[in-house]
């Protein structure tokens, strides 16, 4: 290939005439194969896993060819930090950094930062010296052969969406009815037998705009799109980390790489945050939370589970019977209960939205707000509707988290964009929504069917790249009735990870439980300590094991109508010694729901036989 063949390409592609040149990560499972035109290929372990079939970005003045002068090698990145929630509190990697050194028939000069991880591929682009230049496009292209099972949401803005396993980019009708070849990450694709890759993004600054794929040209080339940023560059600049989580499936949830490649907390003063369980209003009362009466339910409920936190939800501004949100904040810190409380973010869903509304936006405003809620004691908020990816978004949420950080607030970010990091950089921020969560059996009847199948695929997907609040654990129904399981129900605040874990069902629901149930609710961390894929594959079934301390949480699902689906369970495989076993499962019996055992770790069978829609879980000291 010659340069006059590159021409047509009006853009940063770069043209790689050089002998194919092997990228490799310190484990050396990972390479990265650059070749002679335009495009790396990702091998796991000699197989074969992604081609990145081109690679560039386009500015109002860099929109020319660019050629590759050299590549060298940086040395070696270590990752060894601490988290303070997340499927893991002390995380490490290591990756072999590489920079492509590009130069444009301008001249101007262009790199491109290759990070080979023990379990994954992150690269990024530096514009070096720009001046008064503004972005135009991203030419990052995916190649995902036809055929190749993969597990993709559509895009929406707050990312509530299905990832049904397909075997093609071929935009298909989406539940709504609606085609799209739109694409939000992340995106989970099986390239080989055994073999899987998640594409993501990490690392957003207040200058960036998130990113997805589209692949309206072409059905197996998926094309990273930024969404709307007018800045204007001057000096240098970073895009956001493109990243590829590569491995088995278990190397895929036990990953880290999106907090790895983030930056590190900027929040000095760390000791107030405290994730927890949460007692929630909404899912059973969607206008509870203007009624004192019914948080003051609520808050009994997180007394007698022994939860820190009650969430007082939308409308709270509007509290009836005379009374008001100081009378509830009360409530709560009298009763040793830790507020949250919820705020329009003003910038989405503003025309017959709930409120209250507009008191973040300006930043006079927001200072004033937060100084209130720190001085009434409230200890977090959740910020709702937001109105997606573009560059105005994401600084407005970083505001949002640094403003918040300052008075000591907790934040959970709802109706808002995927995590991409900030969990790292912003501790304070504990939860994000971006998931078509268990709120859906207010909305519609399409949830009750796909639900087993929806569960058993987050886990790899969704949940892999940060918190997520799907407000699990239902007994009871809501508007639209659920036909999970109850152990399946209660298995679901085990898989799914989030630094506020806010329990759905209504108190007299919980409270009916049996007490080996409630005792469980009351002893449930919000924080691990290390987190293991036990057996799985997505949508059909899943075992995952999270540590705290020296307990092992051990919970799994059947995603499937299938009953008495036999599920692996090698526990003994990363568990001895003479440990003691409650098993929390389904008895098959409607009118008595639940079998609960207690048995020693040696007594545990190699599977176990769930229910359809079931699931079960194990509590290992």
């Amino acid at each position: 290939m010659n340069i006059k063949q590159l021409l047509p390409f009006v853009c940063l592609c770069f043209c790689l005439c050089a002998e194919a040149q092997s990228l490799v990560s310190p484990n050396g499972r990972l390479s990265l194969e650059r070749g002679s035109d335009n495009k790396f290929v990702l091998s796991y372990q000699q197989r074969r896993v992604l081609e990145i079939s081109q690679v560039g970005l386009t500015t109002t003045k860099r929109n020319g060819d660019f050629m590759l002068e050299t590549i060298t090698e940086s040395g070696r990145i270590t990752a060894d930090y601490a988290m303070l929630a997340g499927k893991r509190l002390h995380c490490t990697n290591q990756a072999n950094e590489y920079v492509c050194h590009y130069k444009g028939e301008n001249g101007l000069p262009l790199q491109m930062i290759v990070r080979l991880y023990d379990d994954g591929l992150a690269f990024r682009y530096l514009l070096p010296q720009t001046e008064k230049e503004q972005l135009a496009s991203e030419r990052t292209t995916y190649y995902i052969p036809e055929g190749t099972p993969r597990w993709i949401q559509k895009w929406t803005e707050p990312y509530e969406e299905f990832f049904p396993l397909s075997t093609t980019g071929k935009g298909q009708p989406d539940f709504r009815g609606n085609v799209s070849q739109r694409w939000g990450y992340p995106a989970l694709i099986e390239p080989a037998d055994g073999v899987f890759a998640l594409i993501t993004e990490a690392g957003i600054e207040r200058y960036h705009s998130a990113s997805c794929l589209y692949n309206t040209a072409d059905p197996e080339h998926y094309v990273v799109t930024a969404d709307k940023n007018e800045l204007t560059l001057d000096g240098d600049w970073l895009s956001p980390w493109r990243v590829i989580i590569v491995g088995a499936l278990r190397d895929i949830v036990a990953s880290t790489l999106v907090t790895d490649v983030a930056e590190p907390s900027r929040i000095a003063d760390t000791d107030w945050i405290q994730p927890g369980v949460v007692s929630w209003i909404y899912w059973a009362y969607n206008h509870g939370s203007n009624d004192y009466a019914i948080i003051c339910k609520y808050v009994d409920m997180a007394v007698k589970l022994k939860l820190p936190y009650v969430l007082i939800d939308a409308e709270w501004d509007e509290m009836k019977d005379g009374k008001t949100i100081e009378d509830a904040i009360r409530y709560a810190k009298e009763h040793g209960v830790k507020p949250l409380i919820w705020y329009n973010s003003s910038v989405g869903w503003i025309d017959g939205a709930p409120g209250p509304k507009f008191r973040l936006n300006k930043p006079e405003d927001r200072e004033r707000e937060f100084a209130w809620c720190e001085r009434m004691g409230v200890a977090g908020v959740k910020i709702d509707f937001f109105s997606g990816d573009n560059q105005m978004n994401m600084a407005y949420s970083i505001d949002l988290l640094e403003s918040a950080a300052q008075h000591h607030l907790l934040v959970n970010f709802h109706g808002a964009t995927i995590p991409r990091g900030w969990q790292r950089t912003y501790p304070n921020l504990l939860s994000t929504e971006a998931v078509y969560g268990a709120e859906w059996y207010n909305n519609t009847p399409v949830l009750t069917k796909r639900a087993a199948a929806h569960n058993a695929t987050l886990p790899f997907t969704r949940n892999v790249i940060g918190p997520m609040d799907y407000t699990p654990c239902t007994f009871s129904d809501s508007q639209h009735p659920h036909i999970t399981s109850h152990a399946h129900e209660l298995a679901l605040t085990v898989l799914f990870e989030s630094g506020l874990q806010h329990l759905a069902d209504k108190p007299e629901s919980y409270l009916a439980q049996p007490q080996a149930v409630q005792d469980f609710l009351s002893q449930l961390p919000a924080v691990w300590d290390e987190t293991r894929l036990v057996s799985g594959y997505p949508g059909e079934y899943v075992v995952l094991a999270r540590r705290s301390g020296t307990t092992w949480y051990v919970a799994g699902i059947n995603g499937t109508d299938t009953p008495d689906k036999a599920i692996p369970l090698p526990v003994r495989d990363f568990v001895s010694g003479k440990r003691h076993v409650t098993l929390f499962a389904d008895s098959g019996d409607s009118a008595q729901p639940w079998r609960i055992s207690q048995q020693r770790l040696s007594q545990l069978p190699d599977t176990i036989a769930c229910v359809p829609r079931g699931g079960f879980v194990l509590v290992i000291k």
